[in-house]
């Protein structure tokens, strides 16, 4: 389809979206779909809970809403939705009180107050989360408001709808003048909700005290009106164009709040508690918005020490939005926000995310106090893998020792901003892990807000994704020097499966070429064992244990595999990968390779390209460091 009919057909789905009636209209509406009178948390919740909900077992859920802007933070996130979110829907207490995202900076608090917003203007536009208001109303008001007091209990008796909240000043001036008090025939539309034409979305920041006027909340007089009407509290020489104002029905995002001056938080305490907020010369005005404010630690701190705030203390609820604490989740948002940048010609090597991701989580996670566990194994537990002497509840007890884990640490943006100089730094076709660290390094010379004592702990841990890096890159480099690598492993895990068999079954195996039956090869199956530290004295467990997996999957119909038992599987992966490393080594390390051994690396550099993603100048530089590594 062209664009310019693209534009045409766009404006054609606008065009439909648009809708307009009588009060009287509303009432049919209503009667056959209560939703569309919700609150705004009911509306925000369903909005959420459309986008899908995907079940973790052990009662962790994702909601999918966040899962495309945030990564990392499900857990979180599903305690926002399930102790704020949801409740408020359901009208409880809770929905009286403002929400505060604490976090570090750099966390992800405004991507996730972008995503309301702009999920909120997306859901407006579809048949469930509709909005309609009085037609002419500054602040996109709820038509039922035009039901008196006296017939609101026979109101929801008969729709299933509760009313809350009154009109404004403006709606209730238009109904007696214009329609005589007659409710039925006042105009209702629907409305979309658009944070740049400030309907049903709002946001404030706070400036400089002595110029900030509380107006931007509220609204102000028209003085230019007043000769005209006569009087300041008649609602049409009042503009009502605060953000509280045009926030009504969606969410206002209060940045900055506990930089405010105290004038400015003091609307909020009617606001949260009754839902209505004081505006010029007129009675409480109703209000029905979520109010979101967001700060970081430091001063939350210093507001909740001030004994003035006390009364504002009671009516926040407060949640911690961390640092992500998954390696693999913070390798996307770096992934995320380089696709999202101009550069062109510079290919990313596979694993140099992966390494400044390794660094930035250990800089956030505290030392583990569990023996045997450090902060490499404690990561790797954090990212749902499997770890050398940790059993399964082990990460649910790493994250009881610190509550506060996740608030400190390597933020994104610095990390993002070292890869970016590493990017357009020199002219270089590729950027490996040693690029990324490299560059971290050199950016903690310049980072003058770090005390010496933190300085030399990130250089450690630099030290220690460095090594970790060393022992991915050996581990590619010899796995792409095994031929046909599945095939070979499943081969030796045949063989070890049949001498296992014999052992635990005390039969002899028969020789395949001679027929001669023999004992089982015990030199082998503890040539593979001892790679994963299996002694001498738990070789017949682990053995029994592969067979009871073996007969645990044929009783289901299932074959057991080369990875049905991670175990085994590392073990054979070390078995195949130690025969070949003096092969590695000779071949990697050959000033002036033979021609079987230029073979050789052209065929691997050649499989690391085709399934692995290295470009030919990454591959090369792989090949060569790992070299280096095998040769000290």
């Amino acid at each position: 389809m062209p664009f310019l009919d693209k534009l045409s057909h766009y404006r054609e789905k606008e065009h439909q979206l648009h809708w307009e009636g009588t009060f009287m209209d509303y009432l049919d509406m209503v009667r056959e779909r209560p939703e569309i009178a919700g609150l705004a948390h009911d509306r925000i919740y369903r909005m959420i809970e459309a986008a899908g909900v995907e079940d973790k077992g052990d009662g962790r859920r994702e909601y999918k809403f966040f899962s495309s802007q945030l990564y990392g933070l499900e857990d979180d996130l599903q305690t926002l939705v399930e102790e704020y979110f949801r409740p408020a829907a359901q009208r409880l207490d809770v929905r009286k009180r403002l929400l505060l995202l604490m976090g570090p900076v750099s966390g992800g608090k405004s991507t996730l107050l972008a995503l309301l917003k702009e999920g909120m203007e997306k859901f407006s536009r579809t048949d469930a989360g509709a909005v309609y208001a009085i037609k002419g109303c500054p602040m996109q008001e709820e038509p039922l408001h035009l039901i008196p007091h006296e017939l609101r209990e026979e109101f929801q008796a008969e729709y299933g709808v509760r009313i809350e909240g009154d009109l404004c000043p403006v709606c209730r001036m238009r109904l007696d003048l214009e329609y005589g008090g007659r409710a039925e025939g006042m105009p209702v539309t629907r409305v979309l909700f658009s944070e740049a034409k400030r309907t049903g979305i709002g946001t404030f920041a706070p400036s400089d005290p002595k110029s900030q006027d509380i107006a931007d909340l509220t609204g102000s007089i028209d003085f230019s009106t007043i000769s005209q009407y006569g009087s300041e509290s008649d609602p049409r020489a009042y503009r009502f164009d605060g953000e509280l104002n045009k926030a009504n029905r969606g969410l206002m995002e209060f940045q900055e709040m506990l930089k405010c001056d105290e004038k400015f938080l003091w609307n909020l305490l009617s606001l949260t508690q009754e839902g209505n907020f004081k505006a010029g010369r007129f009675a409480l005005i109703s209000a029905d918005e979520l109010i979101v404010a967001h700060t970081n630690e430091t001063e939350y701190r210093s507001f909740i020490a001030n004994k003035k705030n006390e009364a504002l203390h009671s009516r926040m609820i407060v949640m911690r939005i961390p640092y992500n604490l998954k390696a693999s989740q913070e390798e996307r948002i770096y992934d995320k926000l380089i696709k999202q940048s101009n550069i062109k010609g510079v290919h990313i090597a596979p694993g140099a995310l992966k390494t400044a991701a390794v660094f930035s989580v250990l800089s956030r996670l505290k030392e583990p106090k569990k023996p045997g566990m450090d902060l490499m194994k404690k990561l790797y537990l954090y990212d749902g893998q499997e770890v050398d002497g940790a059993k399964g509840g082990d990460a649910a007890e790493l994250r009881k020792e610190f509550t506060d884990e996740g608030m400190s640490g390597v933020d994104p943006r610095y990390v993002i901003n070292r890869i970016s100089s590493a990017l357009i730094k020199g002219d270089k076709p590729c950027l490996n892990s040693l690029d990324v660290l490299k560059s971290m390094k050199e950016g903690l010379d310049q980072h003058a807000s770090i005390s010496r004592e933190e300085r030399e702990r990130l250089l450690n841990l630099i030290t220690m994704a460095r090594a970790e890096y060393d022992h991915h890159a050996k581990t590619e480099v010899q796995r792409a020097f095994v031929y046909s690598f599945e095939d070979s492993a499943h081969t030796l895990m045949n063989n070890y499966l049949d001498n296992v068999e014999s052992y635990c079954n005390g039969f002899k195996l028969k020789d395949p070429i001679t027929e001669e039956e023999r004992d089982p090869d015990e030199k082998l199956m503890r040539s593979i064992e001892e790679q994963i530290g299996i002694s001498e004295n738990q070789k017949k467990a682990f053995r029994e244990e592969i067979l009871i997996k073996i007969s645990s999957l044929a009783r289901r119909g299932q074959k057991f595999g080369y990875s049905s038992h991670e175990k085994l599987k590392e073990a054979i992966e070390r078995k195949l990968f130690e025969d070949l490393k003096d092969v590695v080594k000779i071949t990697t390390s050959a000033k002036n390779p033979d021609e079987g051994q230029l073979k050789r690396i052209n065929e691997v550099s050649a499989r690391l390209m085709d399934q692995h993603g290295y470009c030919p100048s990454c591959a090369n530089e792989l090949l060569k460091y790992v070299g280096s590594l095998l040769n000290r």
